[in-house]
């Protein structure tokens, strides 16, 4: 059984991130789930856990700390780190080396050998801004898998590239990666 860290953040499209969490759970792997302070907003972390048998964590603060350090525990734990939806702010945090939560610490105290992919999903006028770009660019410089976000009707009425990859989708991305 493979360990998957799944980083949530606070997109339109974070009821995605609960299918891909039961798929993965589903196809054997025990899965965490982490959520931004912000993606807590949007959706219950009960959701996650109820999915994958697993407490999900927004803060490693107060009554939701499991220890004194639990971003070494999550990123010693991870056979794999999964962002999805990762949005155009914790795209900049990451490709920067910024940790100011716990999910960017986590991501920042895993080892780099361990396999991670983002699943980016945004509008698309901020998907195609220099800074994304650039910010993944430098993400898939650094070894992060990138699963490219699809063309369609976006919640904000617009239509073009940025919206998040199908959870089967994801989910094939992360079996590849970790069982070649």
């Amino acid at each position: 059984m493979s360990h998957v860290l799944l980083g949530v953040s606070a997109s339109v499209a974070v009821y995605k991130a609960c299918d891909l969490a039961s798929k993965l759970a589903q196809a054997g792997h025990d899965v965490r789930a982490v959520l931004t302070h912000n993606a807590a907003k949007l959706i219950s972390p009960q959701l996650f856990a109820a999915v994958t048998g697993q407490d999900a964590q927004t803060s490693e603060f107060g009554d939701q700390a499991r220890s004194a350090m639990d971003h070494i525990d999550l990123a010693r734990w991870a056979d794999a780190v999964v962002i999805a939806p990762c949005t155009a702010s914790l795209l900049g945090r990451l490709a920067h080396g910024m940790g100011d939560d716990l999910l960017t610490t986590a991501v920042l105290a895993t080892d780099p050998s361990t396999p991670r992919l983002l699943a980016p999903a945004m509008n698309p006028t901020m998907l195609a801004q220099r800074a994304v770009q650039a910010n993944l660019a430098l993400l898939r410089e650094d070894g992060w898998h990138v699963v490219d976000p699809e063309a369609g009707h976006m919640a904000c009425g617009e239509s073009g590239t940025g919206r998040l990859a199908d959870p089967a989708q994801i989910a094939a991305r992360v079996h590849e990666l970790l069982h070649g």
